[in-house]
């Protein structure tokens, strides 16, 4: 395992320098003939905390705040408290894994305010190389409004949080639904409220799906900081707690400006790989494989950037890559309007008659540098006020920003329903390079290849989001130099990232 090679570089640097430490200078030299006896040595006590194991060994016990729960493929399990209410950091260690069990809350929630009565802000900060595992399906995490979740892994020591069925072995890439996946709550503005509440300001909230009775997300705070998580793998998630009330990979509801997001792989979840309701979080350098239903979805009046995503359905299909919704069928114009910008992605579906992206209920959307590939059809939209005109006070841009975008789908560029505002959006004043009679080129499967390298790519991608990056090239993954979505993430059938994990492996064997 790739944490283990590193902590194996390390000891043996360490060995090394021991022996140089002990050379000829530490021999004591006899003065004038006579012989000095030295005293025997006192012992070293035992350091605090308990001296690291030899690799391949569980640690004795575990870091102070966490209990211990046994042993699990030759790892001492430290399993998190299920109330996080003072800042905890999950450190990396040799010969030690990390499990939740049930609901694990960070904070109280402090309202989208930040007065609530009781509320407490607080932290999680997972150290790179840390893997957690749940103990069963009814296990999730959740970061209440006022708290942060920090998961700060790197390129060589990504963080893992997965399912206790991989730990031990037994997944395979059909698996999905084994625990309840990450909830970020935060205090971000979002549209649909509870009870007769203007949107976007702090008293307008909502309840996060799948979660208690008061998970609320929400309120007046567009730069609100819920931490920063990067190079991170979350698999095998997306319990259903009831209809209509799904757990996905990660969850972001209400989640502000502030929060960093990037560099994140959601591996088979049996819902949405990641769910967006509401807030201005910018995300970018996104993985998502194997996703029950869509792999990215945003809706609830989100106002954020995404650039960097590949998006790729397992054998057996999924829903959509990329679901788009403003407000359900009652209203249309709840404020803050959706207005979603993605850049440069690479959507490969593989669910017969279904569509790669799916815009409907009147939100505002900029579709940039996009490659997608399928054997339905490429875009869907649905209802007159996706495309209606500007209009300020609505806080309506028009129709959707299409532009070089490209579409390889067999059953055609638009669903064939009844309705014509795809081809109303497609051919909106501005929208430009798009070609939806496409030929794919694209080489081990997301990678750009001689037919999306001659498509011109958007001039000026930083007017749409100063977040975005200026590239000359569509679709996630310039050519087969481009390398950013290797080495973190894992493999699996369908998918080979070129990584040294495979996802359906145990991340500690």
């Amino acid at each position: 395992m790739l944490n283990k090679q590193f902590r194996s570089v390390l000891f043996a640097g360490a060995a090394a320098v021991a022996v140089t430490a002990c050379g000829a200078d530490d021999v004591a030299s006899p003065g004038e003939g006579n012989i000095v006896v030295l005293p025997a040595p006192t012992p070293t006590p035992a350091p605090t905390p308990t001296p690291t194991p030899t690799p391949g060994t569980p640690a004795a016990d575990c870091p102070t705040g966490f209990t211990n729960a046994g042993v699990l493929q030759n790892n001492r399990v430290c399993q998190i408290p299920n109330s996080i209410q003072t800042a905890l950091t999950v450190p990396q260690r040799a010969g030690t894994i990390y499990s939740m069990s049930g609901r694990v809350e960070v904070g109280t929630d402090v309202g989208g305010d930040g007065a609530a009565a009781g509320g407490v802000s607080s932290s999680l900060t997972v150290e790179p190389g840390v893997v957690v595992f749940a103990q069963s399906a009814t296990t999730f995490l959740i970061v209440n409004r006022g708290s942060t979740f920090n998961a700060p892994g790197t390129a060589s020591n990504p963080v893992i949080f997965t399912s206790r069925q991989n730990v031990e072995g037994t997944t395979t890439d059909a698996d999905s639904n084994q625990w309840g996946g990450i909830l970020v709550l935060g205090r971000a503005p979002i549209s649909n409220c509870i009870g007769a509440v203007a949107g976007g300001t702090a008293g307008c909230q909502q309840l996060a799906e799948g979660a208690g009775p008061a998970d609320f997300y929400g309120g007046d705070q567009a730069a609100d900081n819920s931490g920063t998580i990067s190079y991170l793998q979350v698999r095998y998630t997306g319990r259903a707690a009831s209809a209509n009330q799904e757990l996905q990979g990660l969850t972001l509801g209400g989640v502000g400006s502030g929060t960093n997001i990037s560099y994140v792989q959601i591996h088979n979840s049996g819902d949405d790989g990641v769910e967006i309701f509401g807030g201005t979080v910018n995300l970018n350098h996104l993985i998502i494989t194997g996703a029950d239903d869509d792999s990215l979805d945003t809706d609830v009046g989100y106002k954020g950037a995404i650039q960097f995503v590949i998006g790729v359905q397992n054998t057996t299909g999924g829903d959509t890559l990329w679901e788009v919704d403003s407000d359900d069928d009652s209203g249309f114009d709840f404020t803050p309007r959706q207005d979603v910008k993605l850049a440069n992605f690479t959507f490969i579906q593989r669910k017969t008659g279904d569509k790669v992206i799916h815009l409907r209920g009147g939100p505002d959307a900029a579709i940039l540098n996009g490659v997608l590939v399928g054997p339905g059809a490429c875009i869907d939209i649905d209802q007159a006020e996706t495309v209606q005109a500007a209009n300020a006070a609505l806080d309506e841009l028009g129709p959707p920003r299409i532009q070089s975008v490209v579409g390889s789908c067999a059953t055609g560029d638009f669903d064939a329903d009844a309705d014509t505002f795809e081809a109303t959006a497609v051919n909106a004043a501005g929208n430009a390079n798009n070609d939806f009679n496409f030929v794919s080129s694209l080489v081990s499967l997301f990678i750009n290849g001689t037919n999306e390298t001659a498509v011109t790519p958007v001039a000026n991608i930083t007017s749409f989001s100063p977040e975005f990056v200026q590239v000359d090239y569509i679709g996630a993954v310039r050519d087969i130099n481009d390398l950013w979505y290797q080495s973190w993430s894992c493999n699996a059938s369908y998918a080979d990232f070129g990584s040294l994990q495979t996802c359906a492996a145990s991340p500690v064997s």
